[in-house]
């Protein structure tokens, strides 16, 4: 029957309509509402983790709705370590990404609020489906928002953005179809269709290898479009670039991660003897990804095209983990996907406010900011000592499980050290000319409730640094290592 998780799925979706009619009479209302939802969500998300039963493996606060039986399908949702963390995430992101935007979005506001509310639905919705097809909608749900948000509130190239945006994630989204619905027609023949993920993945494994090989491939490409990886990741940083501050936060740190959440969920543990012949080229890919992405950077001027390629290079480590088929680094990636979204999301905000207060992102041209903005300046400091790695920040542990995962796989992957070498590389570089040069101007500094918000990005990476255990053993290691492919 309908629960908490139904609540948590369609709480945003049901409050849009709302949002929209009663801010086209008062913007502040728009604003209030739309912020008071995700923080209502948030509400509900902590909710959750209070009735969730720690140090246990497998799906909990399951429901369950025969809807269309006749043809397999359910509304099925479900939780467990892997989907747990990014529901926290995506409710925490949402809450911070529209506080944020009361201070950056000054047009089409109460639009807006509600896209971005449907939004919120759709990738929630992704993170607890355990049925394919309410899978796919959701994934799809949440193309259309992010589409208008670069197409309507975007930068001057924002229609061609948005647009290669749809192309490269649509066309992915159907070849992973193709692959979901190549596992339907098998059931057929087998005289029981369903789309129901516990009950196929406890039948896949005598699915013919050719057809599991075809399968897992098509669906690899629909969430490696979405993660994305070299390379069909080009559509990403021109999004970026485009985006408003506050959507670059969803998109980096929620949408990406569907793609991450795809490979595991599916490819990984949906095709076991797909995974033990394709694992060495999908964790190849992962390892090319992280250092191209890392030697890119490097050469940008754009402080937020460079924030953008460090995404790539970061979601990386996450094919680089779940693919090394041991538990720890199958745990670094889902770790990584949390940490990555708060580290990623302060800095792309940031990038909003700099933009706003100075003038510009050129990295040239924000010589002596500290003198302008010496709070924002501090922040960006500890921002990128999370996008660095830097020990005693939780993304430390995360991309330390996936490299030493990978080691255990193949002494081939000790490759992956140049990556994080290269990313403190192009933050030094960065950090060098906007903070380590004389400060001058006159202070003009972001309001205290925006520092306020930016700071909150940082407090779970310290606080989760220093003490990792309750998320990444008690929820993230007691689902995976049971479920790693070649154990913990």
């Amino acid at each position: 029957m309908f629960g908490i998780l139904t609540v948590a799925i369609f709480l945003p979706a049901a409050m849009g309509l709302p949002v929209y009619v009663l801010g086209r009479r008062n913007i502040r209302l728009a604003r209030l509402l739309g912020v008071g939802t995700t923080a209502a969500e948030l509400v509900v998300t902590l909710i959750i983790l209070g009735v969730f039963s720690y140090g246990i493996g497998g799906f909990q606060l399951a429901e369950k709705v025969d809807w269309a039986s006749s043809f397999g399908l359910t509304y099925h949702v479900a939780l467990d370590g892997i989907s747990l963390p990014l529901l926290l995430i995506a409710t925490i992101l949402s809450f911070l990404a529209a506080y944020g935007s009361t201070d950056l979005i000054k047009e089409r506001e109460p639009e807006y609020y509600a896209l971005f509310l449907l939004f919120e639905t759709g990738i929630i919705g992704v993170f607890t489906s355990l049925d394919l097809i309410l899978f796919y909608v959701f994934w799809e749900i949440v193309l259309v928002p992010m589409f208008f948000f670069v197409g309507i509130w975007g930068g001057p190239r924002k229609k061609y953005a948005s647009m290669k945006f749809l192309i490269f994630t649509y066309t992915g989204s159907v070849i992973m179809l193709f692959g979901f619905l190549a596992v339907y027609a098998w059931t057929s023949s087998q005289g029981n269709p369903t789309f129901d993920y516990t009950e196929l993945v406890g039948r896949v494994g005598g699915l013919a290898l050719p057809l599991q090989l075809a399968a897992s491939i098509a669906t690899f490409v629909g969430f490696a479009v979405k993660l994305p990886i070299v390379p069909f990741h080009t559509w990403l940083p021109d999004a970026h670039v485009e985006a408003p501050a506050p959507v670059s936060v969803l998109l980096a740190g929620l949408l990406l991660k569907m793609g991450g959440y795809g490979l595991i969920r599916f490819n990984l543990l949906f095709f076991p003897a797909a995974t033990n012949v394709l694992w060495p080229y999908f964790a190849a890919i992962g390892l090319v990804t992280m250092i191209y992405g890392a030697s890119v950077a490097i050469v940008q001027r754009d402080l937020k095209r460079m924030i953008a390629m460090t995404s790539i290079n970061h979601m990386g480590y996450v094919l680089l983990g779940a693919f090394t088929l041991n538990g720890i680094g199958l745990s670094g990636a889902v770790f990584q996907m949390f940490n990555h979204a708060l580290a990623i999301g302060i800095l792309f905000l940031m990038s909003g406010y700099i933009h706003e207060h100075a003038g510009t992102r050129n990295i040239d041209e924000l010589t002596g900011l500290r003198g302008k903005m010496p709070l924002t300046v501090t922040l960006l400091v500890l921002g990128s000592m999370a996008a660095m790695a830097v020990p005693g920040l939780s993304n430390f542990i995360s991309e330390y499980f996936v490299i030493q995962g990978a080691l255990r796989a193949s002494y081939f992957f000790a490759i992956a050290i140049v990556a994080p070498a290269l990313t403190v590389g192009y933050f030094l570089w960065m950090l060098r000319r906007v903070v380590m040069t004389p400060g001058v101007g006159a202070r003009n500094e972001i309001s205290l409730h925006s520092l306020a918000i930016l700071a909150a990005f940082l407090i779970p990476l310290f606080v989760l640094g220093a003490y990792p255990g309750p998320l990444l053993d008690s929820i993230i290691r007691a689902t995976t290592n049971p479920l790693a492919p070649g154990g913990p």
